[in-house]
């Protein structure tokens, strides 16, 4: 089950070309709390849009660089495309307050590896509150999942409530916990207005494509 609304408002007012004065790479967000699925949406949209476009990724952990080497072990990209932040504090902080750590390995990976059409940026896990600098990312993807529960999408916070695309994730779970994804409909709504939210189970196959088409549309944006 998924829900496209319509696009959000158009492509920020960011600096579309890099310090050499070619455009550089689109670069998009992806935060929400601990356990969510950021890692398994890098690693589909990865799967997904390889063959098509020049991406790479950088995450963000705290004390590891677990999420890398879950990127890496799966071979979604080959490893010189895949780049870790050990922040050493609290994920937002990395993400928001003093990016410089995140915005110089994306820069390093688009010197290494030349144009990039692509670079996804994953924030170590956060709560509601967690939103990007948008002098990281073009973009950002929020991701929730039922497993708390469907009161989720209510409780708001910016990252529910402003980010350019929500994903609330693992559908296959609801009736397992107990959660009505009509409600969470509902409530994503009253809290986002006409920004979009899409459902998915990233457990079932294509389950990715609405995230993908979504990016494929921001992209296409940002090239013209």
């Amino acid at each position: 089950m998924h829900r496209d609304h319509d696009l959000p408002a158009p492509l920020p007012g960011a600096e579309p070309l890099g310090s050499d004065g070619n455009r550089r790479a689109l670069r998009i967000g992806l935060g929400g709390p601990v356990g969510s699925g950021k890692t398994a949406t890098v690693a589909a949209l990865c799967r997904e849009l390889r063959d098509e476009l020049s991406l790479a990724v950088v995450t963000n952990d705290i004390y590891t660089t677990e999420d890398a080497e879950f990127l890496l072990r799966n071979a979604v990209l080959p490893p010189e495309r895949i780049t870790a932040v050990e922040t050493g504090c609290c994920p937002h902080t990395a993400i928001r307050d003093d990016i410089s750590a995140n915005l110089e390995a994306v820069e390093d990976l688009e010197h290494q590896l030349g144009p990039l059409d692509l670079v996804l940026v994953e924030s170590g896990g956060d709560n509601l509150t967690a939103t990007f600098s948008k002098g990281l990312v073009d973009f950002q993807i929020f991701v929730i999942d039922v497993s708390g529960g469907d009161k989720i999408p209510r409780k708001g916070g910016p990252g529910v409530s402003t980010s350019d695309l929500l994903v609330i994730n693992k559908t296959d779970l609801a009736p397992l916990v107990g959660a009505d994804l009509a409600v969470m409909d509902r409530d994503a709504k009253l809290q986002r207005g006409s920004l979009p939210v899409v459902f998915c189970s990233l457990a079932t196959e294509g389950g990715v494509a609405p995230i993908a088409g979504w990016v494929r549309a921001r992209l296409l944006e940002w090239t013209a």
